[in-house]
């Protein structure tokens, strides 16, 4: 029976993998080639954009048009289909401690593929909506994302998204996890769900250059669901750009979080794999015993031209029903350059930095954009009896955005991780192919 899972479980895998190396195939086959017309200047895009429509930034579409087939206008909705890959390379270089810990192999694999259907009703209160279809490599099951609809209600300043969403704590959470500089979120961040089944209102003040958003979850439709670890949970979010520039390419914005739930079960687990995928779990504090949790973090980001710096760090209490209240505790600071002068974009309605788009890309003639990465992140998993470990990486990365459609990562990582008595040195070699219509 074991024999039979694990080879059924493969040929899926492999037929997996082979579907996401067609829709790579398909990102090339189908790039358009530029109109003769067109001078890099007219392909340089502003910085700031405020448009947000159903699920937030996973909606945001790349502004140039890779193909047309993908887009209907029809007489009660628009609809767009689009898709996103996401295929990771990995080996590692540990020390005796280091294998003592954790055991690691080489690996490749599917880390994330999905479909996405969005649109926007032809009524007269705008109304978009969005439904995902995603494989989870990592858990190896399918699962429903971003799906629901959001209302614009200016009344409030703002829409109300309803559905299956991001629950909008922390900035990189709330980005579309195809944008972000590094390959994976910062290790603290791994705390929080990634989707949750609820309502959320988001709301943009833009005299106070002040975003706004408030949730509320539950379980109901989402009990059997790996990420289902809370029966309800509250979030919270507020954003402020002091400065917002678009002539001198400068975004400051900080912003706190905030967020309290009931556990599941009366039971919590906090773990995270060290920013890479294909890893196993380096901290991890087992169950604890637990009525709910409370967590609170901050982010300052300031973007100067082709130059983006930024930090975040979050904290996390635990009812835990024996006493005690252990909290967790981390965060990362990062720098990243534009080799090639682009500035990525921002969204001051959604608090968030959208994905870069090359000045020329590569099918254009152009060098793609290029982007250097050095990222700092360390996780405090331990407290009172809790022994889950601490952790710390370093990552210098280059990413070269080919196209809007196209980029290809490549990272080094160094960690320290003390645990079980030990503190083990790891290094990390990692690549990433990544495309999204």
């Amino acid at each position: 029976m074991n024999v039979q899972r694990t080879s059924d479980s493969r040929l899926r895998n492999t037929a997996l993998q082979l579907m996401a190396l067609g829709f790579a195939g398909l990102t090339l086959v189908a790039i358009p080639k530029p109109a003769r017309s067109q001078s890099p200047s007219a392909a340089t895009s502003a910085t700031l954009d405020s448009t947000v429509e159903a699920g937030e930034a996973d909606a945001e579409k790349p502004r140039r048009q890779l193909v047309k087939w993908n887009e209907y206008d029809g007489p009660v909705s628009t609809i767009r289909l689009g898709y996103g890959l996401l295929y990771d390379f990995a080996t590692y270089s540990q020390n005796e401690e280091s294998k003592q810990q954790v055991a690691m192999e080489p690996d490749i694999g599917l880390r994330d593929l999905r479909f996405i259907l969005s649109g926007r009703l032809k009524t007269k209160r705008s109304i978009t909506w969005t439904l995902g279809y995603m494989y989870d490599g990592a858990l190896e099951v399918w699962l429903f994302r971003k799906t629901g609809v959001q209302i614009d209600v200016p009344e409030l300043s703002g829409r109300i998204f309803i559905g299956r969403d991001k629950e909008g704590y922390s900035m990189v959470k709330v980005m579309n996890g195809y944008h972000p500089w590094g390959m994976e979120r910062t290790m603290m961040t791994d705390f929080i769900p990634i989707l949750a089944d609820g309502v959320k209102w988001m709301g943009y003040f833009p005299k106070r250059r002040l975003h706004m958003s408030l949730g509320w979850f539950a379980d109901a439709l989402s009990e059997e669901e790996r990420f289902a670890t809370y029966d309800n949970q509250f979030a919270s979010r507020v954003a402020w750009t002091p400065v917002l520039s678009e002539e001198e390419g400068r975004v400051l914005h900080v912003g706190v979080s905030g967020r309290t739930g009931n556990a599941d079960n009366d039971a919590l687990r906090l773990r995270s794999r060290p920013e890479a995928n294909l890893s196993p779990y380096f901290i991890d504090t087992g169950s604890i015993q637990a009525s709910g949790a409370q967590a609170a973090g901050f982010e300052a980001y300031y973007r100067a031209g082709s130059w983006l710096y930024g930090s975040e760090y979050h904290w996390q209490v635990v009812d835990a029903l024996n006493g005690g209240d252990p909290t967790f505790h981390g965060g990362n600071v990062v720098a990243a350059w534009l080799i090639t002068g682009e500035t990525r974009g921002y969204n001051p309605a959604g608090g968030y930095f959208n994905a870069v788009s090359p000045a020329k890309t590569v099918f254009e003639g152009g060098p793609g954009a290029w982007e250097a990465v050095l990222n700092l992140s360390y996780a405090d998993f331990n407290s009172g009896s809790i022994r889950g470990g601490t952790l710390w990486r370093l990552t210098p990365m280059v990413n070269w955005h080919v196209s809007d459609n196209l980029r290809l990562e490549a990272a080094y990582g160094y960690s320290i991780l003390d645990r079980f008595g030990l503190e083990g040195a790891t290094q990390f070699f990692q690549f990433r192919i990544q495309t999204f219509l």
